[in-house]
């Protein structure tokens, strides 16, 4: 193991895929904007798809290649392929290792591009049947294995109701079936959680949530080895033209420099904001895999340093309700996505497609909050004004 492979977690966030400017001495990687890279001067038997030479930026960029290596390091993986969306990261890995009428296990509960995806559009196109899951039941994962599982997919802790599945446990039915395990991390982020240490053969992050933490860039990434990762670059970047801006690229390698202090705050004043929504009269739930009333509380203490800054919960209220409460506060911004600097809520209602997938307290809907980096207090203060302004600060509101 090398020098750089012993380095702390937080070295790495700074000094992978850093380097100096061979040109201007600049000690950071500089932006380069460039769609072309100057070719050999014999260029007869160059490979013009190679995703790991720099000739044509839809094949690879100088900075996706400084965040892939930074990435690899930060997961502990061989090799990493950064794509333009977490999406398009998703989506790459299915098109690469599915063929026609294999079988994808996946957690029943998940980012709704995957359902789309797994449900919709590759069983219509390629005849790709899914066995939709509670992956933290094991025994429903196991029972769900058949002879042509190519993929077990999960996501832990799960979007939108935090559920954890135990990554070793899947990883060795999956290696027992001749399958891949592909992990969605995107919750915890790789300070939190590094599934292939777990047994996982492929991590995905959405590179726009935690990594960049931001909220102003967009990509995604796939990590694993170096075989797997060879065929995403090759079928879904240079083929799909699924590869990254170079300046989104540029602005996630910034971000991740801060990655250890953010996931620190978000998951400590995370923790705070569940236990005093626990303790709420009229909060009807609470799904956060720090308190001990969470179902898979001790599988996330196993996996998991932390348990990052997302928070499902819902109250004693109707529609018109939760609708008032999320429009009343003041901190606390209603917007899509997790997490960014600032605290982030949405509220999804009883009429989810997948709402007979969800846990029986999210039946009249749920409030996803992602908590930011302010002071945990401010975001107490303004929830509590909400709940005020609604009518259920002091007492609870049966509907």
């Amino acid at each position: 193991m090398s020098d750089k492979a012993n380095r702390g977690f937080q070295t790495k966030c700074v000094h992978s895929g850093n380097g100096i400017d061979q040109e201007t001495g600049a000690i950071r990687r500089p932006l380069i904007m460039a769609n072309s890279y100057r070719l050999p001067e014999d260029a007869s038997t160059m490979n013009w798809s190679d995703p790991n030479q720099l000739v044509y930026t839809r094949n690879t960029s100088a900075n996706q290649i400084y965040l892939q290596e930074k990435l690899a390091a930060l997961e502990g993986g061989e090799a990493c392929v950064v794509l333009a969306t977490g999406v398009a990261a998703l989506a790459g890995v299915f098109f690469t290792f599915l063929e026609q009428k294999s079988h994808v296990i996946c957690s029943n509960v998940s980012y709704i591009a995957v359902y789309r995806l797994l449900q919709e559009y590759l069983p219509a196109k390629y005849a790709i049947e899914t066995s939709l899951v509670d992956t933290a039941n094991l025994s429903e994962v196991k029972q769900a294995i058949r002879p042509n599982t190519k993929l077990i997919h999960i996501e832990t802790p799960g979007n939108p109701t935090t559920r954890v599945s135990d990554i070793a446990a899947i990883a060795g039915l999956a290696k027992a079936a001749g399958a891949l395990l592909s992990v969605d991390s995107t919750f915890a982020s790789p300070f939190l959680q590094r599934p292939l240490e777990h047994g996982a053969d492929l991590v995905i992050h959405s590179l726009t949530k935690y990594i960049n933490g931001h909220g102003d860039a967009m990509g995604g990434a796939v990590i694993g080895r170096t075989a797997l990762i060879d065929a995403i670059k090759r079928q879904a970047m240079v083929n799909l033209g699924g590869a990254i801006s170079p300046f989104n690229a540029w602005l996630i390698m910034r971000g991740v420099v801060t990655l250890p202090l953010r996931m620190k705050q978000h998951s400590q004043a995370a923790l705070l904001v569940a236990r005093f929504l626990e303790a709420h009269p009229a909060v009807a739930f609470v799904a956060y895999p720090g308190l001990p009333s969470h179902p898979q509380h001790e599988t996330a203490r196993k996996q998991m340093s932390m348990f990052s800054g997302v928070i499902a919960f819902g109250l004693k209220a109707d529609v018109d309700t939760h609708n008032k409460f999320v429009n009343s506060l003041a901190l606390i911004v209603p917007a899509v996505s997790i997490g960014h600097d600032e605290s982030l809520i949405v509220y999804t209602g009883p009429n989810d497609e997948r709402n007979h997938f969800y846990p029986s307290e999210f039946s009249k809907g749920h409030l996803r909050f992602s908590v930011g980096l302010e002071d945990p207090q401010d975001i107490i203060d303004d929830l509590s004004q909400a709940l005020e302004t609604c009518g259920l600060q002091q007492k609870n509101v049966e509907v």
